[in-house]
């Protein structure tokens, strides 16, 4: 049998010293909060101050101090659509170089298994709905975010090279775009649910009657949960071996505008809709056909998107609260 296609029985994810780079961001809090809840005791969670994951040396230290024995790779320089116009070349950059470095010491040094995590943009721009994980290479990502997807895309070829010529046990998990308590609602870098959870709550403490948005509505997405993202990224940790991509997702759309709509509701924001439609929309349409991840580690999303993006609303809600309290 050849290397590559060698079996492996599932990692005892609670023995293990486990690396999760991002460990302290958005995704990466709720994958350590499923670790430990699920006995893990032994998570280790590299600081980017102290670790510029774009550097050798840096990486050569990481593995140096913490010997992981799992690692799960999650930082990442991200964005929505303004972002990634304006920063193509470090998105592309930074994004190749901590995926390769981390993944090429994680081989030198013996590490047990490694996660490498995609992006839904990894995908072509006109991918018939819903993605399927075959349709991978059949076409150019969407413009915007063409250099992030492709960084990221690498870390699936690496990962697939590395089991073929090393037998190296790596994984490529593909989740589309996610949302919850806890995510970067900075305008500048902030993704579609959080800039227009912000943008509603602004309109309606300013006492505006309309808000602009970007594209034409049209567009449509799929959300996650962070925290339904973070059980599937442990349990395929866990139990999945093989070489092929497998998308994380709800397996549902909805449209941009049907989103504006339904967060201005929440927030209780009764202005007018305006759209900008010299603005991009992005990828035409994303939903991800999920059926690979329930049939080889029995993944399934649970949170209801009305009920997940309520939490999410009502959690910045009743930040933005105390915070103009403090303020004051």
């Amino acid at each position: 049998m050849k290397r590559g296609l060698q079996k492996f029985p599932p990692v005892d994810l609670g023995s293990r010293t486990i690396l999760v780079t991002g460990g302290a961001g958005f995704l990466g809090s709720a994958v350590v909060r499923d670790l430990q809840r699920n006995g893990c005791d032994l998570v280790r969670v590299p600081r980017s101050e102290q670790f510029d994951l774009t550097k050798e040396d840096a990486v050569s230290q990481v593995f140096d101090e913490f010997r992981p024995e799992v690692v799960i790779h999650l930082a990442a320089v991200v964005g929505g659509i303004g972002a990634n116009r304006e920063n193509p070349g470090r998105f592309f950059y930074d994004n190749l170089m901590m995926g390769a470095l981390l993944m090429e010491h994680a081989r030198r040094r013996g590490v047990e298994k490694f996660v490498a995590i995609g992006t839904v943009c990894c995908y072509p721009k006109h991918t018939p709905v819903p993605f399927k994980e075959d349709e991978l290479w059949n076409g150019y990502p969407e413009e915007t975010n063409a250099p992030y997807g492709l960084a990221k895309k690498m870390l699936l070829v690496q990962s697939q090279a590395y089991r073929q010529q090393y037998g190296f046990r790596s994984i490529f998990l593909l989740p589309v775009n996610l949302y919850g308590p806890g995510d970067n609602f900075d305008p500048a870098s902030s993704h579609v649910i959080p800039a227009l959870i912000k943008k509603c709550v602004d309109a309606l403490e300013q006492g505006a009657d309309e808000i602009t948005v970007w594209g034409s509505g049209k567009a449509t997405r799929e959300f996650l949960y962070v925290d339904d993202a973070a059980q599937a990224i442990v349990l395929a940790t866990e139990r999945y071996d093989k070489p092929d991509p497998v998308n994380v997702g709800a397996g549902f759309e909805i449209s941009i505008r049907e989103l504006v709509e339904l967060i201005a509701d929440l927030v209780g924001y009764h202005g007018r809709i305006t759209w900008d439609a010299s603005k991009p929309d992005g990828q035409p349409r994303r939903s991800l056909d999920t059926s690979r991840a329930e049939k080889e580690f029995g993944f399934r999303a649970r949170t209801a998107f009305a009920e997940g993006l309520a939490r999410t609303v009502r959690w910045y809600m009743e930040r933005r609260s105390t915070v103009g309290l403090a303020a004051r």
